[in-house]
């Protein structure tokens, strides 16, 4: 491995980053055998972890073992998944267990192998403000390095000529459940704490868990394995239509490669915010073996006479919840088919209800003045993952996984993690020192093909535009 540049205290970095989760992880790993490259990455946690909430025995992720954190854009990386195996001498047990698509817990070991021998990465420090000097043609990194218990120990200042933001999202939680949520009394919990206080819910006579995704159906199977057979008593609600599975296909999955994104980023604005709540689908449905899992369990409580005491219901939205005395929660749903209402008693609430991305105004405060934004507010980003600045700033801000808006539903997806890794860097560095596949997709998008991806043995005949009554 090579040795990262010794920095100077008085010369201004290459790349701060602010954050490191499995987006900026993966930029810090494929920088790291950039010799010329003098970037060091900020995170206020004591350490890495990856929604430790939700990290439930026999839960997968939803992407192949392949995207981990360098290999779309770099197979011989020391920072491979394989290569973690290795290490541990686990790679013939991997071998022949055949699982294209690993534990979550183990991503999560995999990417803390990375974090705590990768150089350049500071945990325990938050990053307080990025501002913009024009004296000196640098951004400005404030930050305070924490203690052990996460007090203030000391203050900083670095100075960088570009900065990467990987904050990552926060649970989200709907505005009629947030009177609830860290009230004493009866358990309300969003899914990214859910580890933590299983035992708690468990021992609640009713259960209801609000969310049709993913999260939710993990934490539904999971709280259904741990309910004694015809006493299960819980409830899984959610607004989708159905508990829909995850549009997996071949064909469905080439909407998560470069040449999507590319094709995505070049739509107009309300073109790109229709399609993206339109393909909800694509990533945010169940995997189809943990709904085949549910069902086999379900099945499974019914041999011997019976239906298990669970209710599964779709298209529910909850109007409003309160507290009956200090032991219970109302919850008024409101059926979105049937245009009906009623009311739901319960012991005990997760809330599988997503996240959102981070948001960025208070890091960004100090670049306002700089911030070029859409028609609705939201940052602008160019195809490069830069924030469209003034063109008085020389140095770039670039943005991981907070571009939905921008570079549509891949934007979270961690299969384009290493390849959006990157195309930052090859920006960054103004070389090329990952070379990026011509085309990705059989799909071609659009009418208009983007000739520079069509490798040049191959090249795709022109169609004949269409004239009106033709």
């Amino acid at each position: 491995m090579s040795t990262p540049p010794r920095h100077e205290a008085t010369s201004p970095r290459d790349l701060v980053g602010i954050g490191i989760g499995p987006c900026n992880l993966s930029l810090a790993a494929l920088a790291h055998p950039l010799a010329e490259l003098d970037a060091v990455f900020y995170e206020q946690r004591p350490g890495f972890d990856w929604h430790p909430g939700l990290l439930i025995d026999g839960a997968t992720i939803q992407v192949p073992f392949l995207a981990d954190l360098v290999t779309l854009a770099d197979p011989t990386s020391p920072w491979s998944f394989l290569n973690y195996l290795k290490n541990r001498e686990r790679l013939f047990p991997f071998y022949f267990a055949e699982h294209f698509h690993i534990q979550r817990a183990e991503y999560d070991a995999y990417c803390r192998w990375v974090a705590q021998n990768l150089p350049g990465l500071r945990f325990s420090h938050q990053v307080d403000a990025v501002r913009w000097n024009p004296e000196r043609d640098v951004f400005e990194v404030d930050f305070t390095q924490l203690d052990t218990e996460g007090e203030a120990e000391a203050l900083g200042r670095t100075y960088t000529r570009n900065v990467v933001l990987g904050v990552g999202s926060e649970p989200l939680v709907p505005d009629p459940l947030k009177p609830l949520v860290n009230t004493p009394g009866v358990p309300v919990v969003h899914a990214a704490d859910y580890l933590d206080h299983r035992t708690e819910i468990l021992a609640a006579d009713h259960i209801t868990v609000v969310g049709s995704g993913q999260s939710g159906a993990e934490v539904f199977l999971d709280l259904l394995r741990h309910r004694p057979a015809g006493r299960e008593r819980i409830h899984w609600i959610g607004r989708s239509e159905a508990f829909a599975p995850m549009e997996y296909s071949k064909l469905g999955l080439e909407h998560f490669t470069p040449d999507y994104t590319r094709y995505f980023h070049a739509l107009p604005e309300p073109v790109r915010d229709r399609l993206v709540p339109a393909q909800w689908q694509l990533h945010k449905g169940i995997d189809a073996g943990t709904l085949a899992a549910i069902h086999d369990e379900l099945y499974r409580r019914t041999l011997h006479g019976g239906w298990p005491d669970a209710v599964l219901t779709p298209g529910v939205r909850v109007r409003t919840a309160g507290r009956i005395a200090t032991t219970k929660i109302e919850l008024h749903l409101e059926h979105l088919q049937q245009d009906s209402r009623s009311r739901l008693t319960t012991d005990a609430v997760v809330l599988a209800t997503g996240y959102r991305p981070r948001p960025l105004d208070r890091i960004l405060a100090g670049l306002d003045p700089y911030l070029r934004r859409d028609k609705s507010e939201r940052l602008r980003i160019d195809q490069d993952y830069r924030l469209v600045l003034d063109p008085c700033v020389t140095g770039s801000v670039y943005v991981q996984n907070a571009e939905l808006h921008t570079h549509g539903i891949g934007a979270p997806d961690l299969g384009l993690a290493a390849w959006r890794s990157a195309t930052i860097l090859n920006n960054l560095t103004g070389k090329e020192p990952y070379p990026q596949p011509p085309r990705t997709a059989f799909t071609t998008f659009g009418l208009q093909e983007d000739r520079h991806r069509v490798p040049p043995t191959r090249q795709v005949r022109h169609l004949t535009p269409l004239v009106d009554g033709t």
